[in-house]
């Protein structure tokens, strides 16, 4: 295919050069509606080029031809067999997986535990059963990683009706899963594996990155571009090879989802990062994981700051680690890496992509360049040099068995349960009715349906007022947690 070619963006470019005027919706007409204060803060040109699909842009997009010719490019790009383009994020995306692949089927659906919120709304929306898969745990560093091929075939041994497996990989932290071995686990069985790749969309285009799950035998696969690639914020594609999954339902799963007015300025932003990854991606990332190493080091030169490596990889850690995810651990400054990330916030205008009780992570792109880079290590350095006398760190950290909770209801029966707020220190041993998410990542500390404990309350309590942010919470600040009303 000539992938020097983005039908999306040429069509954009066309409807311009022809001078079209549409009496349709967008309400704006390419921004000649607009507020001057929202033009000059967002520009005209965000506006200009926010047509809506169909029929604004041409009836082609509707009838699928150019939408379906710049999916093909993307999945010939990456080595799946069809793409589809989604604008309402991966959030969507992996929602209308679960559901092509367990919607209305008893048997339920394997699901890591480490799995993003976003997935745990699947399965409300769907009223799946879901069938959990425990992480593999560092009690020391109290941290989690994917599941190793044992660990879902034991889950298979124990479940065998389960209509497939779904897993996160890479980590939000860039730790990845051995997709090879779990695809086999699973294709012994006849059943699909869905891999969240959510952070992964760069991987299929440098060899010194991770194994990109087309390559090694995933049946779909979910990437948000703009995590790790130039697309703008809610662009996704899920990719689907083999037989085990019907694209059909996939595609309809999708649309019962999705927008049905899709933003073109999302669908064109894919289909240019596609051509530019196909062209220039290998030098691009190249540069990229330079910089990494470059940020890694320099980083490691500062007293108290350990660069994770070595000890996110092993038979009992991750499978493989995306370099250009730089992870943190601050633990050994005495404080946390809430604290940090909010210094570096406050005093140097940087903002990292994850913070939690002991760590940063920063995410380093083809769009950085030496003074992105020096600043990042200027700011950490300078935040560690500043930094006196920070009291003992005050979370309290549930053990890896404490935060495996009973799970007595679906996440769908009991978010639509009757339900009632309760004091915190009343909390445990009830049944929850709401997610309780640290974010980022956005990994659920408790589901809806899992029994409470006492231990992850004062974990999500005692983080709170440490600087963790629990946005999904009824309330916040944890005064109270919304618990299944007692019968």
């Amino acid at each position: 295919m000539d992938h020097t070619t983005a039908p999306l963006l040429a069509a954009v470019a066309e409807y311009h050069n022809l001078g079209r005027y549409g009496f349709t919706p967008p309400g704006h007409r390419q921004g000649r509606g607009i507020d001057s204060r929202v033009l000059s803060a967002l520009g005209a040109d965000a506006f200009r080029s926010d047509i809506l699909a169909s029929p604004g842009l041409d009836d082609r997009l509707a009838r699928g031809g150019v939408l379906a010719e710049a999916e093909e490019l993307m999945a010939d790009a990456v080595g799946a067999d069809s793409a589809f383009f989604s604008t309402c994020g991966s959030s969507l995306s992996v929602k209308a997986a679960m559901m092509a692949v367990a919607g209305g089927d008893d048997g339920g659906l394997l699901v890591a535990r480490d799995s993003h919120k976003s997935i745990v709304a699947g399965l409300i929306f769907s009223g799946v059963r879901p069938h959990w898969i425990t992480p593999r745990w560092d009690a020391e560093r109290h941290f989690s990683h994917p599941p190793s091929p044992a660990q879902v075939e034991q889950a298979w041994r124990e479940n065998p009706d389960a209509a497939g497996v779904l897993i996160v990989s890479p980590s939000p932290y860039g730790t990845c899963a051995d997709i090879r071995g779990i695809a086999q686990v699973c294709h012994a069985r006849g059943k699909p594996l869905i891999v969240d790749e959510a952070w992964g969309a760069h991987l299929p285009f440098h060899p010194d990155l991770p194994t990109w799950a087309m390559d090694v035998g995933a049946d779909i696969c979910v990437v948000s571009v703009h995590k790790m690639g130039m697309g703008f914020e809610q662009g996704s594609v899920f990719h689907l090879q083999g037989d085990l999954v019907d694209p059909v339902r996939l595609r309809g799963c999708a649309d019962l989802l999705m927008t049905t007015s899709p933003n073109v300025l999302i669908y064109a932003a894919l289909d240019g990062w596609r051509r530019q990854m196909v062209e220039f991606g290998h030098d691009l990332l190249g540069e990229a994981l330079a910089s990494a190493r470059r940020v890694r080091a320099e980083l490691a030169e500062i007293a108290g700051i350990v660069v994770m490596h070595d000890e996110l990889l092993g038979v009992e850690a991750s499978h493989d680690l995306d370099l250009l995810q730089v992870l943190v651990d601050v633990a050994a400054t005495g404080t946390t890496g809430y604290a940090a990330a909010d210094w570096l916030r406050e005093h140097r205008h940087l903002d990292v992509g994850l913070s939690d009780h002991r760590r940063v992570l920063a995410t380093i792109s083809p769009a950085d360049d030496t003074s992105t880079i020096d600043a990042l290590v200027d700011g950490l350095a300078l935040w560690r040099a500043g930094l006196d006398h920070p009291g003992p760190v005050q979370v309290r950290l549930p053990s890896p068995e404490q935060l495996q909770l009973e799970t007595v209801m679906l996440p769908r029966d009991a978010f639509f349960a009757p339900a009632e707020a309760v004091p915190a220190d009343c909390a445990a041993g009830r049944i929850s009715a709401e997610q309780l998410t640290p974010y980022p990542p956005g990994i659920p500390a408790i589901i809806p349906g899992e029994r409470i404990d006492a231990a992850v309350v004062d974990y999500l309590c005692t983080g709170v007022a440490a600087g963790m942010n629990v946005p999904d919470a009824g309330d916040p600040q944890l005064r109270t947690f919304r618990v299944v009303r007692a019968s």
